[in-house]
């Protein structure tokens, strides 16, 4: 299940806290919630990467180990594996932390992918491989 090793060195992409609205009837935390947040961090490097508009055209390998509860401090770390000629595919790892405690563990983690697009959404080439 999830990782209890600290989390990534770093920086995360984006921090977060889960609030009541993002709950489903049990008080977890939505997956589709936790989904979007990850791909706001994989659409930060992918702007970065591509150095300028980008979208998500698919999201592969996801995995929800635990849940997320209800004021826990949500870190997303989004790093680039893959860059093609208009795409590229970042991993992200979500990382959750209960607010009374120092001990994070991961509870989700997928692929994003992304696609250059011109002002038009045309697919572009990517002019950089590095954020």
């Amino acid at each position: 299940m999830g990782r209890e090793d600290p989390p990534p060195q770093g920086n995360p992409t984006i921090r977060t806290v889960a609030m009541p609205a993002d709950t489903n009837p049990a008080g977890d935390i939505f997956g589709g919630w936790l989904m979007s947040q990850m791909d706001l961090a994989a659409g930060n490097v992918a702007a970065l990467t591509s150095g300028g508009r980008s979208a998500t055209i698919a999201v592969d390998a996801m995995i929800f180990h635990r849940p997320v509860k209800v004021g826990d401090e949500v870190s997303l770390y989004a790093s680039l594996i893959k860059v093609g000629r208009t795409s590229m595919v970042i991993h992200v790892d979500a990382w959750r932390r209960p607010r009374q405690s120092d001990k994070s563990e991961m509870v989700t983690e997928a692929n994003f992918t992304f696609v250059a697009l011109d002002d038009e959404g045309r697919a572009v080439p990517v002019t950089s491989e590095s954020p």
